[in-house]
């Protein structure tokens, strides 16, 4: 079997996740680059094509190394949630680092979910081990 691509490796992502939306933004120099999207507005996907290091959910996850979650896009007050966010329509939602064998970062994935609610650790590593899995 042909491996996925990286937008039909988010799809099968998001549907074994029960999510609505996602993203895939690839490390380059110090930003992300958007490279798949799924159920993301035009005009979300023109705002995040290019995404500054440390800026919005994806950059905090690029730079800690370590999942970035929001128990709901609309309400959240912690300043990481940029505007364009809400456009999406979701509420939960989680961006995950991939990271390289020598702990560089690779990607970021973000997921998001239709409901309110918060991710469990335990549910942050099982879905950091599937990021890990994203195709290069």
């Amino acid at each position: 079997m042909p491996e996925l691509d990286q937008q039909q490796w988010l799809e099968a992502l998001i549907a074994r996740l029960g999510g609505s939306a996602g993203t895939v933004h690839v490390q380059r120099d110090e930003d992300l680059y958007l490279t798949a999207s799924h159920n993301i507005p035009p005009q979300v996907v023109a705002i995040v094509s290019r995404v500054a290091h440390g800026k919005g959910m994806a950059g905090v996850a690029q730079v800690k190394k370590t999942p970035v979650q929001t128990c709901n896009l609309q309400t959240d007050q912690s300043g990481t949630i940029k505007p364009g966010a809400k456009a999406v329509g979701a509420q939960a939602a989680i961006a995950l680092p991939v990271l390289n064998d020598d702990g560089s970062v690779r990607a970021v994935v973000g997921i998001a979910w239709m409901h309110e609610g918060e991710i469990t650790q335990a549910d942050e590593q099982s879905m950091m081990q599937l990021a890990a899995a994203l195709p290069h």
